[in-house]
């Protein structure tokens, strides 16, 4: 047992190892916004300058900012060894490695649960296979947050219903496992009120430090973004690109490509109040499931991973790093209901490689809309819709009164 578990434990360190450093070697910049974005951000706080999301609108909300302030200060004894750039590198990848052992930690312990086991190897797996992106983005530090809070539901859903919280104050998507638990939780008026709370007592904080203008500015800037080329709803516009009818551009204002192409607007504009649509009926699919008494072990994973995946495949963003977000709904999966596991596990496992594939070893093809790099985008989106069916029939199959 305890060889097994050293084994366990061994795998992620080496999976974060060797993620770190396949983001120096790898091409398409797979660190960019580490050193681009997330380091002049918290360097204009830390020295007098702009603070995003507090004097002057931000695309995150603002807890975002701690993990790249704390990068800083695991940074500056490096810098005079590295220099400035490689250092915050090496620091936010120490970060989030050091954030990812803790939240293992919760999920595994001492590997006494042959279930958490095979969660545990799920996510060394899932991280391998991702590569890079799933390390080097602001999505990793949500990542052991929400796993940790996801697994602590059950047996302390105070506990983890405000570490979800402080999740989504992150990057909005783990709160989408607080709704979850909302729905299928005995607890949920527990879980419900301290997600409220921590939000409260997060407004407050900022209200104090003076960002009462731009609180929810995040919000005006996600649904003003174009289509994204990575997109589900941009893949008809790539396969346009590939015929010549519509073309790839980069974005300045949100340091994205998105398509250019008639109706590219309009779908756009349009995918925000589907989201909010597919989001109500998941949540209204799992009220009834919860109102005719099923069991809470067999809801919660699939109610989880429709939501999430709900918001993901009609988000107008589409970014590679969002696939890290299935980590916990799988995670959680495996630890309560393992026998109906195999399949959304091995279908993220699946998406993840497809999106290794494109983001970054054939990502300059896809600016070019060439068409290799363009199948497995849209494979890769075909799966992540399906994957969404298998989670929404999983919850209609949920039996009742199971409790």
């Amino acid at each position: 047992m305890r060889r097994r578990v050293a084994a366990l434990w061994a795998a992620f360190v080496a999976a974060h190892a060797l993620t770190a450093w396949l983001g120096w070697v790898l091409p398409s910049q797979p660190m960019g916004d580490v050193v681009l974005v997330y380091q002049p951000w918290s360097a204009s706080a830390l020295s007098d300058g702009a603070v995003v999301g507090v004097t002057e609108p931000w695309v995150y909300p603002q807890l975002a900012l701690l993990p790249m302030l704390a990068a800083q200060g695991v940074a500056a004894p490096l810098t005079g060894l590295l220099g400035a750039e490689a250092a915050y590198l090496v620091a936010w990848a120490m970060l989030v490695t050091a954030l990812d052992l803790l939240g293992f930690a919760v999920l595994v312990g001492r590997g006494r649960s042959t279930r958490r086991n095979a969660a545990g190897w799920f996510w060394c797996a899932a991280l391998t296979l991702l590569g890079p992106i799933a390390l080097y983005r602001i999505d990793a530090v949500t990542v052991p947050l929400a796993v940790a809070g996801a697994v602590w539901l059950g047996a302390r859903p105070r506990a983890g219903a405000a570490l979800l919280a402080i999740g989504a104050w992150i990057k909005i998507w783990p709160g989408a496992v607080v709704l979850a638990a909302g729905v299928a939780l005995r607890q949920r008026i527990a879980v419900l009120l301290t997600g409220a709370a921590t939000t409260a007592a997060v407004i407050a904080v900022l209200f104090l430090l003076g960002a009462d203008r731009e609180l929810l500015g995040f919000l005006g800037e996600q649904t003003a973004r174009g289509l994204q080329i990575e997109s589900v709803a941009a893949t008809p516009f790539l396969w346009m690109a590939v015929a010549g009818s519509a073309s790839i551009a980069y974005s300045f204002d949100i340091l994205t490509f998105q398509i250019r192409a008639g109706g590219a607007d309009a779908v756009a504009a349009a995918l925000t109040p589907v989201m909010a649509v597919a989001v109500a009926g998941v949540l209204v699919i799992g009220v009834l499931s919860a109102r005719r008494g099923a069991a809470w072990q067999r809801l919660l994973p699939p109610l989880t991973l429709a939501l999430v995946t709900a918001l993901i495949a009609t988000n107008k963003v589409g970014s590679p790093q969002f696939q890290t977000w299935l980590f916990a709904p799988v995670i959680l999966w495996l630890v309560l209901d393992r026998a109906r596991a195999a399949t959304p596990a091995a279908c993220t496992l699946l998406l993840c490689a497809l999106t290794f594939a494109v983001y970054p070893l054939t990502y300059d093809g896809l600016l070019r809309a060439d068409v290799l790099p363009v199948v497995l985008v849209t494979v890769r989106n075909i799966l992540l819709v399906l994957l969404f069916a298998h989670s929404v029939r999983a919850i209609l199959r949920v039996p009742a009164h199971t409790r």
